[in-house]
C-alpha cells in the first residue's frame, strides 16, 4: 500500500476503498465492467484494455465518480500503464483522486493527483483483479486520466499516447493495448510510405492494419530515414493527416500483405449505361479490378442485395481488402459501407465477424469516388471466394476491389519411421519376402569403407588427369607466341634459324596484298623504276666479340629479314617487328650540269651555238622515281610530235654552262 504521507492519507485511501466496496458489483461482467457518471472512453477485454475519464482530454466534470473492475485470466496478474493523470491538485488529493485497489487482498495504490503522480509509468501488481476508482469534487482545471492495462504475459505494455519519438533504437517491439483507436492523437502517413515518427504509435498500428483495435497485440516496427512528404489515407476507420519532412519514419512489419491476383469476377447484376449519343456502356463485373482504367462495376438500378464476387483460383490467406468508387468525375458513385462473406466451394457462404465473433462485421467504405480505402481482416480469412455485399452507397453501388494476403504455408507431413531389421535375425533364402523399395542408396556397413575408398581414388584420378590436360594446354599456348616471335628478326641481333612456320616460302606470293621489298637499281638505267631505299645508320663496333645494338631501320633482304605473318591487324604494331613503306614522292626530273662542248662541235639539238661541246661520255646516272600508273614519259617518242611543242624538246636536252663576256 502506498502511503500518501502519514495517517491521514492512509485513512483517506481506506475510506475510498470502503466506498468502492459499498458500491457493490452492479452487474459487472467476468472480464470487467464500469459504472458511474464520470466514465469516458472504455474498452475492457480479458487480455488488455483502455479506460479514461469523461471528456478526456478536456476538463472532467465536477462531482462525478466512476468505477472500473479489471480482471485477468486465472494464473496471470495485471500490469497498468499510466498514460495521463492530470487531476486538480489538493492536499492529500481530497478534491480529485485516482485510487487502485484489490478488495480481496485489501491492498491499495494511491490516491493519485497532479501533485502526487505515480512513481513509474508502469505498475506491476500481484493480483488478477483490480478496481479503479475515479472521484471528483469542485475543481477548475484538469484533463482527467487515461489508463491502459494488460496481463503479465506482456511486460512490454505501452500506453496509447506513446509516440515514435520516445524511442531511439532502430528496431522496436511493444505491446499495444485494446482501445487506442478512439484516443485523441494525430498520425501522419499511410501503410505504403510509412508514418511520421511524431505519430501516436499504437493508433498508427491500427491504421496500418497490424493489430485490431478491439484486441490489441504485439507490434514490431523499424525507425528508418524520414521522407519529404507523407500522404494522407483512410484505413481501418481512421483518417491520417498529410505530414511534412521528419527525421525518422515508422515502418510497421506485416508478414502477409502482398497483392493477390484475382482469377475471375462475378456479380449479381451490372448496369448497362446508354449515354447521350445512344452508345451502350456496360459496368460489368470485370471492371471491378482496382488497376482497371476507366469506370468500375456498378449494380443494376433497383437491384436488391447486390454483391460482387472475386475468385482467387485457389485457397489463399486473405488479410485485407482495398476498395474504390467509380473513378469518374461525372459519375460520383461509391459504397460507404459493406459486409464480407467467404466460401471455399462457391456455394456455402460464411459471413465475416471479425475478432468478436458475435455479429457480422460492417466495414467502413469510401467517402468519394476516386480515393482508396483499406480494411484489414484480423484474424485473416482462408478461402478461395470472397463476396463484397454493399450496405450503403452514394447514388449507386459501384466498386473497384483488390485483396491483400499471401499463399498458404504448405506443411509437409513427417515421413513414417521405418525400423531397421536387426542383424541377428536370419532372413530365409528359400522364401524371400516382398519388401517395399526405399528410394536412395543403401550401403552395407561392412562394405561402406571399401566403397568410399574406391570413390575417393576415382575422384583423385579424374582430378589428376584434368590437371595434366590443363598444364599441357597452357604449355602449348605459351610455345606458340615464342615461335611466332622468331618471325620478326631485328637488325643487330643474332640471326635465328628460319623455321617452317616462319619461312618466307610459306608467305603469300609478292603479288598479294602484302608489301614488297625495294629492288636494287642498275647504274645508268634511268628508265627502270627504283623503289625508295632506307638509309643505313652508322654502327660502331666496340669489340669483335660485342654484339651490335638494335636498329630502327628496315633490314636488307640479304640480312635475313622476313615479313612476319600477320593474321589480324591487331597483331601489329608492338607484337611483331614490322616496317611501314613510305609514300612515293611526287615525280621530279633532275637536270645535271655538263661540261661545255668544243667550238668545232656541231650545232646542239637544243639550238644553242657557239658553246663548247659536251664530252662524249655518258652522263652520270640519276635515280628518278618511277612514273605513276597511266603517266606518260617526259620525252616525246621518236617520230611523234609533242603536244606541247618545243617545251619538251628543250627539257630533253641537257643544259650547259653559259659564259658571258665582261662588258
Amino acid at each position: 500500500m502506498r502511503a500518501g504521507g502519514g495517517a491521514a492519507p492512509g485513512a483517506l485511501a481506506l475510506a475510498l476503498l470502503r466506498r468502492c466496496l459499498l458500491l457493490g458489483p452492479l452487474g459487472l461482467r467476468p472480464a470487467g465492467g464500469q459504472d458511474g457518471d464520470g466514465c469516458g472512453h472504455t474498452l475492457l477485454t480479458p487480455h488488455s484494455g483502455t479506460l479514461s475519464s469523461k471528456n478526456y482530454p478536456g476538463t472532467y466534470p465536477n462531482h462525478t465518480a466512476c468505477r472500473w473492475r479489471l480482471r485477468a485470466p486465472p494464473g496471470t496478474s495485471l500490469l497498468l500503464a499510466f498514460g495521463d493523470v492530470d487531476l486538480e491538485p489538493s492536499e492529500h488529493c481530497t478534491r480529485s483522486s485516482l485510487l487502485l485497489a484489490d478488495p480481496q487482498a485489501g491492498t491499495a495504490y494511491g490516491p493519485y493527483c497532479r501533485n502526487a503522480v505515480p512513481a513509474t509509468p508502469l505498475l506491476v501488481t500481484n493480483s488478477s483483479a483490480v478496481t479503479v476508482l475515479f472521484n471528483s469534487t469542485s475543481h477548475r482545471s484538469g484533463r482527467g486520466l487515461l489508463l491502459s492495462y494488460a496481463t503479465s504475459q506482456h511486460p512490454d505494455l505501452v500506453s496509447c499516447l506513446v509516440r515514435g519519438t520516445h524511442y531511439t533504437q532502430e528496431h522496436v517491439s511493444v505491446y499495444c493495448p485494446a482501445g487506442c483507436k478512439d484516443i485523441d492523437g494525430d498520425i501522419w502517413g499511410n501503410p505504403s510510405q510509412g508514418y511520421r515518427d511524431t505519430s501516436v504509435l499504437c493508433k498508427a498500428a491500427v491504421h496500418a492494419g497490424v493489430i485490431a483495435d478491439e484486441l490489441g497485440g504485439q507490434v514490431t516496427l523499424s525507425r528508418e530515414k524520414g521522407i519529404t512528404l507523407y500522404e494522407s489515407a483512410f484505413a481501418n476507420g481512421l483518417h491520417s493527416k498529410r505530414g511534412s519532412l521528419s527525421e525518422k519514419r515508422l515502418i510497421f512489419h506485416k508478414a502477409c500483405g502482398d497483392a493477390l491476383e484475382v482469377a475471375a469476377f462475378n456479380a449479381s447484376s451490372w448496369w448497362h449505361e446508354v449515354d447521350a449519343l445512344g452508345q451502350d456502356r456496360a459496368w460489368a463485373a470485370e471492371r471491378a479490378a482496382l488497376g482497371t482504367a476507366g469506370h468500375s462495376w456498378a449494380a443494376e438500378p433497383g437491384a436488391e442485395a447486390a454483391w460482387l464476387e472475386l475468385d482467387l483460383g485457389t485457397r489463399r490467406n486473405v488479410t485485407g481488402i482495398v476498395t474504390k468508387g467509380s473513378s469518374e468525375q461525372q459519375h460520383d458513385y461509391y459504397v460507404t459501407s459493406y459486409r464480407v462473406s467467404s466460401s471455399r466451394d462457391g456455394k456455402n457462404w460464411r459471413p465475416y465477424r471479425g475478432s468478436g465473433g458475435q455479429e457480422d462485421k460492417v466495414f467502413e467504405g469510401n467517402a468519394d469516388s476516386h480515393g482508396e480505402v483499406s480494411n484489414a481482416f484480423i484474424p485473416p480469412i482462408v478461402t478461395r471466394y470472397i463476396r463484397v455485399v454493399p450496405q450503403s452507397w452514394h447514388q449507386r453501388a459501384a466498386l473497384k476491389v483488390a485483396l491483400v494476403g499471401c499463399q498458404l504455408a504448405r506443411v509437409r507431413a513427417p515421413r513414417p519411421y521405418v525400423p531397421s531389421v536387426p542383424k541377428e535375425v536370419p532372413v530365409p533364402t528359400s522364401h524371400p519376402t516382398s519388401r517395399t523399395p526405399i528410394p536412395g542408396v543403401a550401403l552395407d556397413p561392412e562394405k561402406a569403407g571399401s566403397t568410399l575408398l574406391v570413390m575417393l581414388l576415382i575422384g583423385g584420378f579424374l582430378l589428376l588427369c584434368s590437371s595434366l590436360l590443363l598444364l599441357a594446354f597452357l604449355c602449348r599456348k605459351k610455345r606458340k607466341p615464342a615461335a611466332e616471335l622468331n618471325c620478326g628478326i631485328m637488325k643487330g641481333y643474332p640471326k635465328l634459324e628460319s623455321s617452317q612456320v616462319c619461312s618466307l616460302q610459306s608467305l603469300p606470293p609478292p603479288g598479294s596484298t602484302l608489301a614488297s621489298f625495294p629492288t636494287v637499281a642498275v647504274p645508268g638505267d634511268l628508265s627502270r623504276t627504283h623503289s625508295p631505299d632506307y638509309a643505313e645508320p652508322d654502327l660502331v663496333q666496340v669489340s669483335p666479340s660485342s654484339q651490335t645494338g638494335p636498329s630502327t631501320f628496315k633490314p636488307l633482304p640479304d640480312e635475313g629479314y622476313t615479313l612476319p605473318l600477320v593474321v589480324s591487324h591487331y597483331d601489329v604494331p608492338g607484337k611483331y617487328h614490322e616496317y611501314a613503306e613510305p609514300l612515293p614522292p611526287e615525280p621530279e626530273y633532275a637536270t645535271p650540269f655538263s661540261e661545255p662542248e668544243p667550238a668545232a662541235a656541231r650545232r646542239s639539238p637544243c639550238g644553242t651555238t657557239g658553246l663548247p661541246a659536251a664530252p662524249s661520255s655518258p652522263p652520270a646516272p640519276y635515280d628518278a622515281p618511277a612514273p605513276r600508273p597511266g603517266e606518260r614519259t617526259a620525252g616525246p617518242a621518236a617520230g611523234v610530235a609533242s603536244p606541247e611543242g618545243s617545251r619538251f624538246q628543250r627539257e630533253d636536252c641537257a643544259l650547259s654552262h653559259v659564259y658571258h663576256e665582261a662588258l
